[in-house]
């Protein structure tokens, strides 16, 4: 008898699918096990509800999403910290249309961690998993400084997302970005 398959995988794979394809009232338990080829059952084995499995499925699609980012900038070695953050900026930019649904529904889990402890952690654990990540990938050094200056950029990349979300007109891109950063470094001193 050969080992059973899990459909653990598969289910995160087709939710993903389900976030990019689906307004977020159509994405159901039934839409989910229908897109991974999986029984419906199995979202409740694997994940205890399909809450649960949506935010999995938006943590693993926010580290692919990074992974992603960083695969596109190509050499770091041959990158300063300034150009890492400007060409981060660049590749976040040309992929968020395609993560539209991930950071929708990113929000919501946000906002549902308010009044759910598991998920409240689960979220948590990304982030303190996801600051040193970013603090490597743009050069902000292994120190607690580097894992806050690492906060900074995450708070700066979700702020934007959800301004982006609720109007795409908001978006700062490409040449705003460096005037913007520009800006602060002239009004903000380095020490208060």
């Amino acid at each position: 008898m050969s080992p059973q398959r899990s459909n653990r995988q598969p289910l995160i794979d087709g939710t993903l699918r389900c976030l990019e394809n689906l307004p977020a009232e159509r994405i159901t338990a039934r839409a989910i096990a229908l897109e991974s080829k999986a029984n419906l059952a199995s979202i409740t084995y694997h994940f205890g509800s399909k809450d649960d499995l949506v935010t999995e499925a938006v943590i693993y699609g926010l580290d692919r999403w990074l992974a992603e980012v960083e695969a596109e900038m190509g050499n770091l070695e041959q990158l300063t910290p300034a150009m890492r953050f400007h060409r981060a900026g660049e590749v976040i930019e040309s992929t968020r249309q395609r993560h539209t649904g991930l950071a929708k529904n990113f929000i919501g889990a946000l906002a549902r961690a308010q009044h759910n402890d598991r998920l409240r952690q689960r979220l948590g654990e990304g982030f303190h998993r996801t600051r040193p990540e970013v603090a490597a990938l743009l050069g902000l050094g292994e120190d607690e400084a580097g894992d806050d200056a690492a906060g900074l950029v995450l708070a700066l990349f979700y702020g934007l997302l959800l301004q982006v979300l609720l109007d795409p007109t908001l978006a700062i891109d490409g040449d705003r970005m460096g005037v913007a950063q520009s800006r602060l470094r002239k009004v903000l001193p380095d020490h208060p």
